[in-house]
């Protein structure tokens, strides 16, 4: 139990540690100081609408790392959750504005079309990597790149956009289709829908370990020929496993889009997907580790905003987060190697006191055998 315990927690502490004294030295280069811009960060969190702001990131950023752990969990590197989300979203937004229904009902048919949309997108690299082994790293970057052009498409105003204050838009939602937030007055508003990423966590840990897909997927993750043999149509699993990523991660927006903007824009954020891959290599594609992951980037980005107002680079925010990125897989390994080591001495401790007792007790048998024996001959 120690060790699991220290390969779970160990790791993420030790990249963000390593990524803090990077940040450190980056700031003393600078002329800034560090101890001055870290207080700052962790006091943000106390100020206005910051700690509701990080809950509300948290949710949305847990929703897109969920996507990528489950192909991690299939060892699928979808990149591609970037471009499932932005199709998902304005797909969603375009016919929740076409259609009129009673409220609830309007809400929850623009999720099962934004999870449909984004099953599909991610429908093309399944196919390819199940029937033609082209690899799903690069076909989902190039739908990544396509996906732009689509949303750009979508939003012209002759297809299904909106000219509103200089922006393309896909129009506002009736207000049938909103979810409301829970208030928490000055502190901000949490929305509505940021419930569905607790509901994803918990879905996601009973599919991965109280399942039979659940186990199939990852037994088909390690090693695809002896899943094969044990029954397991390895194709289907990388169909599914791939559907069901770009179905969570065509949830990603819907947080933003029903509980608070009411339309998706051209200007809409970007980058989600590759901020949710990095949390799950975070989280080690554990439920509760990806949420810790989440917080954790929804906290630095909040913090970017007060470093800028001391006149600190917002950009050591950037530098501390791909330092956890790069650090966390080292620290990893690192902690796999110790845990190894610590099992290899525990086993060398247990044959060492065990076998001088064996040996001894299996001369205390032979020596009688020989003196019967000798006094036989005698």
């Amino acid at each position: 139990m120690k060790l699991n315990l220290r390969s779970v927690v160990l790791p993420p502490v030790l990249a963000i540690a390593f990524a803090a004294l990077l940040c450190g030295l980056a700031l003393l280069v600078s002329g800034a100081n560090p101890l001055t811009a870290f207080g700052t960060m962790v006091a943000e969190v106390g100020e206005g609408t910051a700690a509701v702001d990080i809950i509300n990131g948290g949710a949305t950023y847990y929703l897109i790392a969920l996507a990528v752990a489950i192909g991690f969990q299939m060892k699928l590197f979808n990149i591609g959750v970037e471009g499932q989300y932005r199709i998902a979203a304005v797909v969603a937004m375009i016919v929740g504005g076409a259609v009129t229904l009673p409220p609830g009902l309007h809400a929850l048919v623009i999720m099962l079309v934004a999870i449909v949309a984004g099953a599909l997108y991610a429908a093309i690299p399944a196919l390819l990597k199940a029937y033609r082994g082209v690899s799903e790293v690069i076909s989902t970057i190039m739908l990544n790149a396509i996906s732009l052009g689509i949303v750009a498409f979508l939003l012209k105003p002759e297809m299904f956009g909106v000219l509103r204050a200089n922006s393309l838009t896909t129009g506002e939602l009736p207000e049938s289709a909103h979810v409301p937030g829970i208030s928490f007055g000055a502190a901000g508003t949490v929305f509505g829908l940021g419930l569905l990423s607790v509901v994803a966590g918990v879905g996601y840990w009973v599919l991965m370990n109280r399942t039979r897909f659940g186990f199939e997927l990852r037994a088909s993750g390690e090693s695809a020929t002896a899943a094969t043999a044990g029954g397991v149509n390895a194709k289907r699993m990388i169909i599914a496993a791939m559907l069901l990523s770009g179905a969570v991660a065509g949830l990603t927006a819907l947080p933003e889009l029903l509980g608070r903007d009411h339309t998706f824009t051209q200007n809409f954020p970007q980058g989600y997907g590759f901020s949710g891959i990095a949390i799950a290599l975070l989280g080690r594609n554990h439920a509760g580790g990806i949420a810790f992951g989440a917080l954790l980037w929804a906290f630095l980005d909040r913090s970017a905003l007060a470093l800028d107002n001391i006149g600190v680079p917002k950009e050591i925010v950037t530098i501390m987060q791909g330092a956890i990125v790069l650090s966390v897989v080292v620290a990893y390994e690192i902690v796999r190697r110790m845990q190894l080591a610590a099992e290899q001495r525990k086993v060398g401790q247990q044959l060492g006191t065990t076998s001088p007792p064996d040996d001894a007790a299996a001369g205390g048998k032979d020596q009688p055998a020989a003196t019967s024996a000798g006094g036989g001959a005698a």
